[in-house]
């Protein structure tokens, strides 16, 4: 059954005349096996019960899911870094005065080429390999790279780091930033009928002042924008040899609950800076493979390493989240394009894999651990030691919902 509930679409199919459904509630789904525990099997079907079949056959079939949750997560991977991903460089910025990147000897611009001999490529994997390291409390060395060439390595202690829902951004702890060129104030794109389009400014304008005040990159000129909603503006721009001033007044558009000003032009295209900026990660159709291997295994030992610290008290409850928060991310990865979302769903099969696979009655991994209880004493385990075991189980998933969902509550109050 795709969903839960009534089924609104029900039809049989393949010769062992298999019951599919479609359900009212579409929150996930279940298979339910022919088993003589779950209702009457009629005698002729008797050979084909669930219950009936050896321990390696039962243990097959209720491994395949969590499997294929797994393996869900490496085909994505594996066309992703097949077809090539953009990525941001792992590029660092002007560090915060005073803190562990600045006393390390970061410097502006600086390439990550390797964490503790570990190559990365992306900012992406940058942060993973920190926070990897910082679950364990141990110090990194990483190596960088200048612009002239020079190789340098820097010492990062990560004792102190918190991994916690609503902490900084492990990066943010360290004081690091990511790299960002100054981009020239030019104009790129004028949106049909916006501010811009009717002030008179036109894609290729080099805006040298606003206001009397000198705009020395992009940036500059979009905070200038974004602080002032609906007030009349003076830009001052090159358009080829001829110098103009055009008078703006931004729209006010809510943002997250505060009001900006937007005018609607877009940022002219930058070869050089964007090379500066971006990598595209591609890999051969092996290698391709092989990174999604790669990733799809160090995404579940992580998820296991989180859980065990929860559980031990080193790390808070917090990291728990329910849907809510799940769809929110869902709907934040898709806005930011393809690949971000196809990442995001991978790493939402290895969750389900792995919350699966752990030794809670009611889950696979519950199932699991009878099976391997069977095949120890040489028998089933006992029907009241299901029983007990279903108990428990329901409880443990109850009092996990209750977390997931007092965090997605709180995190909403928050915002």
């Amino acid at each position: 059954s795709l969903g839960f509930g009534k089924p609104l679409m029900l039809w049989r199919a393949g010769a062992d005349r298999t019951e599919w459904a479609i359900a009212a509630f579409p929150l996930g789904g279940y298979v339910k096996m022919l088993d003589e525990r779950e209702g009457q099997v009629p005698t002729e079907e008797l050979h084909r019960a669930f219950n009936r079949q050896n321990v390696w056959k039962r243990i097959a079939i209720v491994a395949a899911g969590p499997l294929a949750n797994f393996l869900l997560a490496i085909t994505l991977y594996w066309g992703l870094y097949g077809g090539g991903v953009e990525e941001i460089r792992p590029r660092v910025g002007t560090p915060v005065a005073g803190s562990q990147a600045d006393l390390a000897g970061f410097q502006d611009g600086e390439l990550v080429r390797a964490v503790s001999g570990e190559q990365v490529q992306t900012w992406q994997e940058f942060r993973w390999k920190l926070l990897n390291r910082a679950l364990e409390h141990q110090a990194v060395e990483v190596e960088t790279q200048n612009g002239q060439g020079e190789i340098a390595f820097r010492r990062l202690d990560l004792a102190g780091i918190t991994v916690d829902q609503g902490t900084e951004d492990i990066t943010a702890q360290l004081g690091m930033k990511l790299f960002r060129p100054v981009l020239p104030a030019v104009i790129g794109s004028v949106a049909p009928d916006s501010v811009a389009a009717r002030a008179g400014l036109q894609g290729g304008d080099r805006v040298l002042r606003i206001d009397d005040k000198d705009i020395g990159g992009w940036s500059e000129l979009v905070m200038m924008v974004r602080d002032a909603p609906g007030r009349r503006l003076r830009f001052e721009v090159v358009r080829g040899t001829e110098a103009l001033a055009v008078d703006v007044v931004p729209a006010a558009v809510e943002d997250r609950g505060r009001t900006i000003g937007r005018i609607g032009v877009g940022l002219a295209e930058n070869a050089q800076r964007r090379d500066e900026m971006f990598v595209t990660v591609r890999y051969g159709i092996v290698d391709a493979l092989g990174k999604g291997l790669s990733q799809t295994w160090e995404t579940t030992v992580m998820s296991l390493s989180v859980m065990r610290r929860m559980i031990v008290g080193e790390v808070s409850v917090k990291n728990l989240s329910g849907p809510v928060t799940i769809a929110d991310f869902a709907g934040q990865s898709a806005r930011m394009g393809l690949p971000h979302y196809i990442k995001f769903l991978a790493l939402i099969s290895i969750s389900l894999g792995v919350l699966n696979l752990l030794p809670i009655p009611l889950l696979d991994g519950g199932h699991l651990l009878y099976y391997v209880l069977e095949i120890i004493k040489g028998g089933p385990v006992s029907d009241r030691t299901m029983e007990i075991g279903q108990q428990i189980g329901m409880a443990l998933l109850a009092m996990l919902m209750a977390f997931a969902f007092y965090n997605d509550i709180n995190r909403l109050v928050a915002s």
